[in-house]
């Protein structure tokens, strides 16, 4: 374990250490729920079929604020040591609307204690369209804006560590390794349309501790790094009920607290919902929160050992 987890930190340390990283990577309360947007290496990790959707209306009343949807889906093939998925988002900010999808491929490593090590590789495309001649501005002749963005397509890649136990794990990506001009005219143009697509380092991390016959607690956390912006770190934590309800609180450095609830349906079926106010909107007047719901399920084929309990990472 000491190995695997001193591997992921080296790794990340280099990442950081030799790549420069302004926050543009849509953000979720419900992160634990929905790693593989962010790590590739996760995929095939629930040992079943896996189906996550999420939707996020952020910053309620206020006009042209963003809307995001993300769609995962994820299975182990060839045995227990492949995993493949693929993850489709659609996001929306004021006049501008980024649609992407992403394939993600994992190699697990397995160790003698149940802990695995996964190495993962993601590859796929943006699309991002812009209505910019919409907008009333103080000047009309500004050169950037004269124009509208019509399917301007940007192909990544990406590649991430994810170490997991049954009540523990962490991880480090970078989802998008190349930095694209968005106005295709090179990253020398960084004033153009926003500038560049910028690279994100993301860690996460998890553990379950049992508290007693029924409650358990689930701390998490995720971690954003990026050029031009403040490191920028999110807390949770879920106390869980008879291994069916969920509760918990989170915390957001600069930008807002929130709360979550949860239910397995079923064991392999997991509905949530989650409540956060920004704190970081200083005007205080559009601000009526921001609202997440999220879905999971993993399909358990007949015949196979898979998930009969929830899982919990």
């Amino acid at each position: 374990m000491k190995n695997a987890i001193k591997i992921t930190f080296i790794v990340g340390v280099q990442l950081f250490s030799t790549s420069l990283f302004s926050q543009q990577a849509p953000m979720f309360t419900n992160y634990m729920v929905n790693t593989l947007s962010v790590n590739p290496a996760y995929a095939g990790s629930r040992d079943a079929l896996s189906l996550t959707a999420i939707h996020r209306s952020q910053w309620l009343d206020f006009q042209g604020a963003p809307m995001t949807q993300n769609l995962t889906l994820h299975a182990p093939i060839t045995a227990k040591h492949i995993g493949i998925g693929m993850s489709l988002s659609n996001d929306k900010i004021g006049v501008i609307n980024q649609s992407a999808a992403f394939f993600s491929f994992a190699y697990k490593i397995l160790f003698k204690d149940q802990s695995k090590l996964a190495l993962g590789l993601s590859g796929g495309i943006n699309l991002i369209q812009g209505n910019l001649t919409s907008l009333a501005l103080d000047d009309q002749n500004d050169p950037a804006f004269q124009a509208n963005i019509k399917n301007k397509s940007l192909g990544n890649f990406g590649f991430g560590l994810y170490y997991s136990r049954p009540k523990f794990y962490t991880g480090i990506s970078v989802p998008n390794l190349l930095q694209n001009s968005y106005d295709g005219s090179g990253l020398s143009n960084e004033t153009a349309l926003a500038g560049i697509e910028r690279r994100h380092l993301f860690f996460i991390a998890g553990a379950l501790f049992d508290l007693g016959k029924n409650w358990a607690l689930k701390p998490t956390t995720l971690v954003k790094m990026t050029e031009a912006a403040p490191v920028q770190l999110d807390v949770t934590t879920s106390f869980i009920y008879n291994q069916q309800f969920t509760i918990g609180a989170m915390y957001r450095t600069g930008d807002a607290v929130g709360i979550l609830i949860g239910m397995n349906v079923k064991p392999q079926f997991y509905l949530g919902y989650s409540f956060d106010w920004s704190f970081g909107n200083r005007t205080y007047t559009y601000n009526a929160g921001s609202h997440e719901l999220v879905l999971r399920y993993d399909f358990i084929q007949p015949g196979r050992r898979q998930v009969y309990s929830p899982r919990y990472f």
